[in-house]
């Protein structure tokens, strides 16, 4: 890690010149590289090598009375720009963040934290085009966190339109999205931590208006695009178990739209000491769409009589996987290896051809 301290705000910015040295803030660089090996088993895999980079600039500051404020930008592979959050640390009133990181803020933090020795197990090289409940996440939105009162936090956040855009200065996202409006989350995470004991779960919900306009031949009017996440975990020393069930309803009305999702994932790790660990986990994901309409001009039956359902459903598409991980750090070097299993594929029905992926990986931070 290459740490550069006390560089003055005038060193940003000429017009803050006069900015004294009494407000110098700290910049971190951080680096990480990761060489992967891939094998999939059931697919044309082609070179099984690959690589990713990135870096991470985080800069930090403090104001009167003790109160912090930061701000992280990420690169990603190829110094794309990623992730960007701006953060302010209050002294008794909680934390309030600027957010245009994918999955933060609200539920996006809770889609999937089963415990694992490496990564999730929809995201071990096998394409399965899951939908996860993100919530207002993926959109630029401010977010606060309450103070940890006995391992226990409120999570709120906001997007005044939630369309999954990040928006550089001065601009806004215009039309990216006529179907939503503006969404909110909420989420209560209670986390205490005892010696050789810990106690974990959060509920977390989110909800996003749906345009009232415009929409009538694919909207459901009864409702608004909801969203749901309910967790539980525990810790007895080097052993973690936890597991978690997340919803979506679309409010779709179309045919052939997905009006509902479902995901499920469960996992337990085992840390052998402090550099080896080891984890299984499994992960179920349904899908329901919708599949005809009884009436052609169902929107404007439904302005008439809006507590009429006419849509019918077809039977739930689904796919399943399990992963067997291992992960051995040693100071900044990580070896990491993962075996997958997946069936039925983006949301396949009856398509039960395993797939299966096995990665080996050489990680570097820095």
């Amino acid at each position: 890690m290459n740490k550069l301290t006390k560089i003055g705000l005038s060193a940003l910015c000429g017009s803050l010149a006069s900015i004294t040295a009494a407000n110098a803030g700290s910049l971190e660089v951080l680096g990480t590289a990761e060489a992967t090996w891939t094998n999939k088993q059931g697919l044309v895999s082609g070179n099984p090598i690959g690589m990713n980079t990135g870096m991470t600039f985080k800069g930090s500051g403090e104001l009167d009375g003790g109160q912090t404020f930061s701000v992280s930008t990420t690169l990603t592979d190829k110094a794309v720009y990623s992730t960007s959050n701006i953060t302010l640390v209050t002294n008794s009133v909680g934390t309030f963040k600027l957010s245009s990181a994918e999955g933060s803020g609200g539920i996006g933090g809770f889609d999937d934290v089963s415990p694992t020795a490496w990564e999730e197990v929809w995201d071990s090289a096998i394409a399965t085009n899951v939908n996860m409940q993100k919530g207002v996440g993926s959109s630029m939105n401010v977010n606060w966190s309450s103070p940890s009162m006995f391992g226990t936090q409120l999570h709120l956040a906001y997007s005044p339109d939630n369309d999954g855009t990040q928006n550089t200065n001065k601009a806004t996202s215009g039309a990216a999205s006529d179907h939503f409006g503006a969404g909110w989350d909420v989420v209560l995470d209670i986390n205490p931590q005892w010696d050789n004991f810990g106690f974990r779960t959060f509920v977390g919900a989110s909800e996003t208006q749906i345009a009232k306009s415009g929409q009538l031949a694919t909207k459901d009017l009864q409702g608004e695009h909801q969203e749901a996440v309910v967790g539980l975990g525990l810790t007895f020393g080097p052993v973690v178990l936890g597991g978690q069930v997340s919803a979506e309803r679309t409010r779709a009305q179309a045919a052939g739209a997905p009006e509902y999702y479902g995901n499920t994932s469960w996992g337990v790790a085992f840390n052998v000491n402090d550099s080896l660990s080891v984890s299984y986990g499994e992960a179920r994901h349904v899908q329901s769409t919708v599949a005809k309409k009884s009436y052609a001009d169902g929107g404007a039956i439904l302005l008439i009589n809006p507590n009429r359902n006419f849509n019918e459903y077809t039977p739930k598409s689904w796919m399943r996987g399990s992963s067997v991980q291992v992960a051995y750090t040693v100071g900044g070097l990580g070896l990491k290896y993962s075996d997958t299993t997946y069936d039925n594929t983006a949301y396949g029905f009856d398509a039960k051809v395993p797939l299966e992926a096995r990665v080996f990986a050489v990680s570097m931070a820095f």
